[in-house]
């Protein structure tokens, strides 16, 4: 018994040679691995499905699987997140776990041609039913992965910042700097033609140069998820003992007692105040707003701002690659602003303040994707049949100007957010795993909503990707005017006494 109270006293007292700020930290950088392939997805993965031959009405189906299982599986890993009484911790055996699935995951996705040919696949065809199957298989299980990683590490961020509304702003603004970090790499190895040669063997008969790369950046991505996931994991610990299951009524519903994960978010629900179902809405219209661009950036620098055609010639994959140097430039803004956010609220009278704001911005860049796309075609008149040059240099700059200013209004987004759920729900009964997956629902309903509508929405307008931009600017206009006048101030910061950093120590 001595023997056991020592080494958990020797645990205790190396747990706290890590100081909260680098756990913090140290927990933040994993979002760097997970959006180095995030970054991947949207760059390069919209592209490589429609050269597998599936067309671009159709590819917007293809991303209906993040948003369904983040549907799915973000609550109910957050929710027994929560409840987790492994020796590890709460958080960290679903981190590990994550981390594991996204491995096998990208294989699937790199490797899809690869294995499409070899179970029949003809190269000849358009069309290779087997490698969109195995794609799409990886593609679900990498976004189950995502999600398994994401929630529980926001979550941890929580447990670490104790009660402390600034400690919880300053957590989430650094998760978003490290996305932005992940973003850059993960652009950078996009927009670099010349990757696989790192990994010769890369390229076969099924796979050609641009899925040769894609598979290097895949290899690169996981590489770098599984170092910052073991640093986390082997320097934050969680002790067991300290875990405190949310309050639950005495007297149960029978629907909650038979299935307690969706009673329990049956009565999320109905315990959530003003504050968190604004939140909700606001959040809701914000991706609405974002989701398409997201979705269709390259796409749109390839089609409609070089005016290529999928297969055909070389502007396409001249766009695309611009489109990607964009991205990169979008998440070095995107890392700046992150460490910005908290003086830029100050400076503005708020967050929520900030958030309109930005919604209002996002709304102008929105716009003018109609205004690049106008004097793109402009520039291309009078070449017929052949295949006209690259649009000018303006036109180019104006786009990447338009990537770059994207920047501010989406660290907000992948910030404040989660730092006011975490803030509103830190007194009501369900865990930060919960409520965080509660949140999580008003971000995967809008993307399944787009996902959706938005080829159709683009088919009946002539195609092209401008009719979902157009209607995202009006959703960010809303949303900007919910977050102005609807939208609760988030309660003051704790003060800088000795208490309050006994609240967040005794995390350890």
């Amino acid at each position: 018994m001595e023997v056991e109270t020592a080494d958990k006293n020797s645990q205790a007292k190396l747990e706290q040679q890590v100081s909260p700020l680098k756990k913090i930290i140290l927990v933040a950088s994993i979002a760097a691995g997970v959006q180095f392939g995030w970054a991947l997805q949207l760059s390069l993965l919209t592209p490589y499905v429609q050269l597998l031959g599936v067309p671009h009405t159709w590819a917007a189906f293809i991303w209906l699987c993040g948003p369904i299982s983040g549907l799915l599986v973000q609550p109910i890993v957050g929710y027994h997140s929560d409840r987790c009484t492994s020796r590890f911790g709460r958080r960290r055996p679903f981190i590990a776990s994550g981390s594991a699935l996204v491995a096998v995951a990208v294989f699937l996705i790199g490797y899809a041609a690869d294995l499409g040919h070899l179970t029949g696949d003809s190269l000849e065809k358009a069309t290779k039913p087997r490698a969109v199957s195995i794609f799409v298989v990886g593609f679900w299980i990498l976004d189950v992965a995502n999600n398994m990683l994401q929630g529980p590490c926001r979550a941890l961020l929580a447990d670490i910042s104790g009660s402390d509304p600034k400690k919880m702003r300053t957590a989430n603004a650094l998760f978003a700097f490290f996305m932005a970090v992940g973003n850059v790499l993960g652009y950078a190895a996009g927009a670099y033609n010349n990757l696989h040669r790192m990994f010769p063997f890369t390229m076969t008969k099924a796979c050609d140069i641009y899925c040769a790369n894609l598979k290097s950046c895949f290899f690169l991505s996981i590489a770098l998820l599984i170092i910052l996931t073991v640093l986390a994991l082997t320097n934050v610990k969680e002790t067991t003992a300290n875990v405190a299951q949310p309050d639950e009524p005495e007297e149960e519903s029978a629907t909650t007692s038979k299935v307690p994960f969706f009673g329990q978010m049956i009565g999320a629900f109905k315990e959530l105040k003003r504050p968190m179902l604004v939140l909700l809405l606001v959040t809701c219209l914000n991706w609405i707003a974002w989701f398409p661009f997201l979705l269709f950036d390259t796409d749109w620098m390839g089609k409609e701002v070089y005016g290529g055609q999928v297969g055909k010639g070389q502007l396409y994959d001249l766009g695309v690659r611009v489109g990607s140097l964009g991205l990169l430039l979008n998440s070095v803004v995107l890392g700046f602003m992150s460490l910005g956010i908290e003086l830029l609220g100050r400076w503005v009278g708020g967050v929520k303040r900030l958030w309109a704001i930005v919604n209002f911005l996002l709304a102008v860049c929105l716009a003018m994707t109609v205004l690049i796309t106008k004097l793109a075609e402009a520039s291309r008149h009078g070449h017929g049949g052949v295949e006209p040059p690259p649009p000018p240099a303006s036109v180019k700059a104006g786009a990447l100007s338009l990537f770059a200013v994207l920047g501010i209004p989406l660290a907000v987004t992948y910030s404040i957010p989660f730092a006011l759920a975490s803030i509103f729900s830190s007194d009501s009964g369900a865990g930060q795993g919960l409520s965080l997956g509660v949140l999580n629902l008003a971000i995967v309903l809008p993307q399944m909503f787009v996902s959706v509508v938005s080829g159709p929405w683009d088919a009946l307008f002539g195609g092209g990707n401008l009719p979902a931009f157009v209607a995202g600017a009006v959703a960010a206009i809303v949303s900007g005017i919910l977050a102005l006048f609807m939208l609760p101030s988030p309660p003051p910061d704790l003060p800088s006494n000795k208490n309050a950093r006994a609240a967040v120590v005794a995390f350890h």
